[in-house]
């Protein structure tokens, strides 16, 4: 195929030199030049995307210099990327492309910046959100044995241009790996959240570390190893699944105990204090939407589910009780109902539900609403919001 890449920095050169190993024709631009016998260097972005079938956008999208992480950057205000470099060569490319081809852009860009920032200047040609997992040093390997391609379109479709570049992949792909396919806004979340995945991982381990060195009597080696074998939970895909809140008689009480440990042993940090108020902040999220369609439907709310997790009498570390905690707080006190602690029954309720426990235990009238987290549930005689999804409810 005919290939276009404008951007041959750090990116942008590795991705068009392999490219070019795996037979395709093509062509890049940079403001500077740019020494490659693989690649045919361009001086002006109109040459560089002339008869071009795809043509990649691989321009940085840079903070400022102070933010790379060499120096502290904890107390700094918070940033986002600068995306000018972006605007620009978008406008210029967008002049210069027709229907016939295919914009790619594949710098990281934070949720929701396509649509509210490049789409506008996108008229003349097609387009697609594609950023990669890759890391400096090991550019081109990781381009051709990625975990993952997103493929980022307006509605999250498969459509006729994520299948053209799903197709030019297989002709360069060294693994076999999976194509997501969904809105830009949803692969600008999954590649920045892969990264800071790795980010809290490794400050988890490194925690460990720490902890070793303050308490003794540990081999932190002892321990990650140990936990990296646990893959039932821990190295798997178990709880990868947003819904309720972490929850029960254990989980909770450990964090807030490893609060005091962090405090006791003075690590002069403290990741689990971040952890439980994200908890608590979540479920008043949770709550605040509960509230906020009580008041629109003039309805109670009612908690499907206070038990920590269904079929058991423990309300330990209940996260349902927890949304309620907030509810009361803002005013609106909801009723409860759980088979495993209290029947209730009765007439159908008539009500905002929060489906806590995934099934539902109560029957409801045709103007009751159901707000459920585990995005399953489905009827058609009242209203069931997805939590979590605004791309569509059922």
């Amino acid at each position: 195929m005919k290939i276009g890449f404008i951007g041959l920095g750090k990116l942008g050169l590795p991705c068009a030199e392999v490219v070019a190993e795996k037979g395709h024709d093509v062509t890049g631009y940079d403001i500077v030049d740019v020494q490659t016998n693989k690649v045919q260097f361009k001086t002006a972005i109109q040459e560089c995307v002339k008869d071009r079938e795809i043509v990649f956008v691989a321009v940085p999208t840079p903070h400022d210099p102070a933010y790379d992480g060499r120096a502290p950057t904890a107390h700094l205000e918070p940033k986002d990327f600068s995306y000018d470099i972006v605007h620009s060569v978008l406008k210029e490319a967008n002049e210069y492309m027709n229907k016939d081809q295919l914009l790619v852009l594949i710098s990281t860009v934070l949720p929701g910046t396509v649509r509210r920032e490049f789409v506008q200047h996108i008229t003349n040609t097609r387009f697609v959100y594609n950023p990669y997992l890759i890391a400096m040093g090991t550019v081109a390997w990781d381009m051709v044995n990625p975990d993952i391609v997103m493929i980022g379109t307006d509605d999250g479709s498969a459509t006729g241009d994520a299948i053209e570049l799903v197709r030019f992949y297989h002709t360069i792909m060294e693994n076999n790996p999976k194509y997501e396919i969904g809105t830009w806004d949803e692969c600008e979340c999954i590649k920045v959240f892969y990264n800071t995945f790795i980010s809290t991982k490794i400050g988890l381990v490194n925690m460990m570390q720490d902890v070793a060195e303050k308490q003794g009597n540990i081999n932190v080696d002892k321990v990650t190893e140990a936990l990296s074998n646990c893959t039932k939970r821990i190295t798997s895909s178990a709880y990868m699944k947003a819904g309720m809140g972490d929850g029960g008689g254990c989980h909770p009480r450990d964090n807030i105990a490893l609060r005091y440990m962090a405090d006791k042993l003075n690590l002069g940090y403290d990741l689990f204090d971040a952890v439980m108020n994200a908890r608590e902040k979540q479920a008043k999220n949770m709550a605040e939407k509960l509230v906020e369609l009580a008041k629109e439907h003039d309805l109670p709310i009612l908690l499907n589910g206070i038990a920590y997790k269904p079929g058991v009498p423990y309300q330990d570390g209940s996260y349902s009780l927890l949304v309620g905690h907030y509810c009361h707080e803002l005013g609106r006190g909801p009723m409860t109902i759980d088979p495993a602690i209290d029947l209730g029954g009765g007439m159908p309720f008539r009500a905002v539900v929060l489906l806590a426990h995934p099934t539902l235990y109560v029957d409801l009238t045709e103007d009751s609403v159901v707000v459920d987290p585990w995005r399953t549930h489905k009827s058609n005689t009242y209203k069931v919001i997805h939590y979590g999804n605004t791309r569509e409810s059922s």
